[in-house]
């Protein structure tokens, strides 16, 4: 793709590396190169992930600094990974459908949309929406049970500790040795519905967050390589780069690809962040009735918020989400990008 970024009457142009669509792929590579990478995203980032859980759950506002000594006090290093080994299980499948679901609908939206007549930045933007919005469903059929076992050990040390017995007074009393642990005693008890506790507003909190994620992304990114386009094209106006163009070295598509991804994040963020925090008490607390402990509503959730704080309790671990976001985005984004190269099909198999 060459985009043209500079003014009409300089006739420079920032040659960008074409995108690569779902038929140029080798699949077995891309699958399997891509379990591998995004499992070391996962691990690097999984702390942060479980700062923002214990942050949500909680009945009252701890600051991260804190919350982060409480657990290296009482529960060591382990305790930021609790729950690691099966997430990280629910990972590669749940990514695979993600990946897949992302390019094949990114692919035949994006020629639908360009054959509607819509120009290249909205058909771009419209086919990232859509498929952020079909992948975010299809990984949510993996990623709820795996995120409602994980998220039940994240917070399971919690009321171990000294600090924290008055912290989060409705987490579940059921203790877990592991994740088929958990997961056995939460079909016992819940049967199915149990693991997929909280899969609808997953789905809202996910899907539309994801949309506007990859629409943002997307957006950004051509709005910097314009900017950038017209400065070039200002700074050689004497016409120096009009016969060949500016072409970005690797180091200057990481850094654009990693501050369009963390201004994406910001904005799905904020906008998704009330969602995300009902979405994970729903999964984690309980209620008790009669002295028996039942699953939350969502009715009840927003009414325990709502006595808790009001707007800002639904924004507790923002600080947390919105920096796990942003670094995960940026390496996701830019290991997905770095994963499609290295599983293009050769030129030989593609005109073949």
């Amino acid at each position: 793709m060459s985009l043209s970024a500079a003014e009409d009457d300089s006739g420079s142009e920032i040659h960008i590396p074409a995108d690569i669509d779902w038929h140029m792929l080798d699949k077995s590579k891309f699958f399997f190169l891509g379990a591998a990478l995004f499992s070391g995203v996962s691990a690097a980032l999984y702390p942060i992930v479980v700062l923002k859980t214990r942050q949500q759950v909680s009945s009252t506002q701890m600051s991260c600094f804190k919350m982060s000594f409480s657990i290296m006090r009482y529960e060591g290093l382990r305790g930021f990974y609790r729950g690691f080994g099966t997430s990280l299980m629910g990972t590669i499948p749940a990514r695979a459908l993600y990946m897949g679901a992302l390019e094949v609908t990114k692919s035949s939206v994006g020629s639908a949309t360009v054959s509607l007549g819509f120009s290249d930045t909205t058909a771009t933007a419209i086919a990232s929406a859509a498929a952020g919005l079909s992948s975010a469903m299809a990984a949510q059929l993996v990623w709820t049970p795996i995120d409602v076992v994980s998220q039940r050990l994240m917070v399971q040390g919690y009321n171990n500790g000294n600090s924290s017995k008055d912290v989060i007074l409705n987490v579940n009393s059921c203790r877990y040795r592991n994740g088929l642990d958990a997961f056995r005693k939460i079909l016992c008890a819940d049967g199915p519905k149990g693991l997929y506790r909280g899969f609808g507003i997953s789905i809202l909190a996910y899907a539309p967050s994801n949309a506007v994620w990859w629409a943002s992304y997307s957006v950004a990114n051509k709005l910097i390589w314009g900017g950038f386009g017209c400065s070039m094209g200002k700074k050689y106006e004497s016409g120096v780069i009009a016969e060949s163009g500016f072409r970005p070295d690797s180091k200057a598509l990481v850094a654009v690809q990693g501050l369009s991804a963390a201004m994406a994040s910001g904005v799905s963020a904020l906008i998704t962040m009330p969602l995300d925090t009902i979405k994970t008490r729903l999964q984690v607390l309980d209620r008790e009735e009669n002295g028996i402990r039942k699953p939350l509503t969502i009715s009840q959730t927003v009414r325990n918020l709502v006595k808790e704080g009001g707007l800002a309790a639904c924004y507790r671990g923002l600080g947390p989400r919105w920096a796990s976001m942003s670094m995960s985005a940026t390496t996701m984004i830019t290991t997905y990008e770095f994963l499609k190269r290295l599983s293009t099909k050769s030129q030989e198999s593609l005109t073949s």
